[in-house]
């Protein structure tokens, strides 16, 4: 029983962490979320920093990772000109701990999805 408690926490655990791939498409009816960049970081519901790996994207903390084809991305974005188009507000940080939610009931309203 002590050997299989460790190896279930592992497995948990792994399962968990899913990355965040994201795809840019070129109109809003394409697109699952309408997204717009903030010029400051207290505006944004989601502080966001891009990766170059995808294995970098972890879960729902603003780690994303932008793949060059949707059948890659577990969701699409579209980048809209106005922030009261946009379902999300997000500002890009330049290191990947201070990514993260700031709008805790949107994170809980959009639940952006990730790849298993």
């Amino acid at each position: 029983m002590r050997k299989i408690i460790p190896i279930l926490t592992l497995v948990l655990c792994t399962t968990t962490l899913k990355p965040q791939r994201v795809f840019e498409v070129n109109g809003d009816f394409k697109a699952n979320f309408l997204v717009f960049v903030a010029d400051r970081d207290y505006k944004a519901d989601l502080l966001v920093h891009k990766v170059d790996r995808d294995y970098k994207a972890k879960d729902n903390k603003g780690l994303w990772f932008f793949t060059n084809g949707d059948f890659k991305a577990d969701f699409t974005v579209f980048f809209v000109d106005r922030d009261y188009k946009a379902d999300l507000i997000i500002y890009y940080v330049d290191r990947d701990y201070k990514a993260g939610w700031r709008n805790e009931a949107k994170r809980l309203e959009l639940d952006l999805p990730t790849r298993e």
